[in-house]
């Protein structure tokens, strides 16, 4: 972490300041890599591993998706998969401006950063946040750049300070948590007057839940293994890929592969290679999270309106369900 970032953060037991020790506190280019952080007011002490600031156990109830983003660290990154999928929807979806120089932006959920790296892209300082070790390949990726600050840490206590931030979005996270009600709740806390928050959620439906093929496997596998888990999957879609080939070429083909548990994303342009690797990356995500809680659109509008947001919109996506709305000023 740069150490300039600092500032940023606070104890998330009691919001208290954060200070580096005194033996490490004017690191090679202001960069902490190892170290500890110490609160002034509490006097709890969070540890500095491999750059990032870490505010929970290494291992937790997220570590599939810490296996998932080692293993597909740069998967869906636009400069990988040479489409601008991450680009286009990280805009799209958040309605933001291109230039957001001088903002302070927060990330929740930030997997190996693919959207971290748009939102740095645009100017901002980026603070990304993850609670699992998924946050390495963020580092690996996004950790050298001056305005980006990477930390591990729980939505549920996040290590910073109420009304600290002038945008926050949440892509792909809230259903993945023991409650995405409470995980939205948490959201708006950190947002400064005025702020504008973006989030999504799956969306919950007879045709996305109760007859969708994920959730009648899932029982079986969200407690697996995560390494042995993989292993089942890279096998499945190596093992189905001839029949999804030809599955493709039929009108909405690629919804057919999604309910045969291979991730499709043709529709995107992707081909060969890149398209099967997101296809072991996907199909691996539908089946691993502990979690997965989708809401209705009326739901996710409700929690918005509960939260005391403004211009509250929720509406349907591609990703599920979206919102936007902005704090009180």
């Amino acid at each position: 972490m740069h150490l300039e970032h600092l500032n940023v953060l606070a104890c998330p037991a009691c919001h208290g300041t954060l200070e580096c020790d005194q033996s490490v506190a004017d690191p090679p280019g202001g960069v902490l890599t190892e170290g500890n952080l110490s609160c002034a007011a509490c006097g709890q002490q969070y540890p500095v591993v491999a750059g990032v600031p870490r505010f929970v156990p290494r291992e937790n109830y997220a570590s599939g998706f810490g296996l998932e983003w080692t293993k597909h660290a740069r998967t869906q990154y636009d400069s990988y998969s040479g489409i601008p999928a991450s680009e286009e929807r990280f805009f799209r979806q958040t309605g933001w401006p291109r230039d957001m120089r001088g903002e302070l932006i927060l990330e929740v959920g930030s997997g190996s950063g693919r959207f971290t790296e748009q939102a740095a892209k645009a100017g901002a300082t980026v603070v990304s946040l993850d609670y699992s070790y998924a946050v390495d390949a963020n580092y690996a990726s996004n950790g050298a750049r001056k305005n980006v600050l990477i930390v591990q840490a729980d939505v549920f206590a996040m290590p910073f300070r109420p009304q600290s931030f002038d945008r926050l979005f949440c892509f792909g996270m809230l259903q993945h948590t023991p409650s995405p009600a409470r995980a939205f709740a948490a959201l708006p806390i950190v947002l400064k007057p005025g702020g504008a928050l973006c989030a999504d959620i799956y969306r919950a439906s007879l045709l996305r839940t109760v007859l969708l093929t994920k959730y009648w496997v899932r029982p079986f596998t969200r407690r697996m293994n995560p390494d042995r888990l993989y292993a089942l999957v890279q096998r499945w879609v190596d093992f189905m890929w001839p029949v999804a080939n030809l599955i493709r070429r039929l009108p909405k083909g690629h919804g057919i592969n999604w309910r045969l548990l291979v991730a499709d994303y043709s529709p995107l342009g992707l081909k060969g290679q890149i398209l099967k690797e997101w296809s072991y990356l996907d199909t691996f995500d539908m089946l691993a999270p502990r979690y997965d809680r989708p809401a209705t659109r009326r739901t996710f509008q409700r929690w918005g309106e509960q939260a005391n947001l403004r211009d509250v919109d929720a509406h349907h996506a591609p990703h599920g369900v979206v919102m936007r709305a902005r704090m009180p000023p």
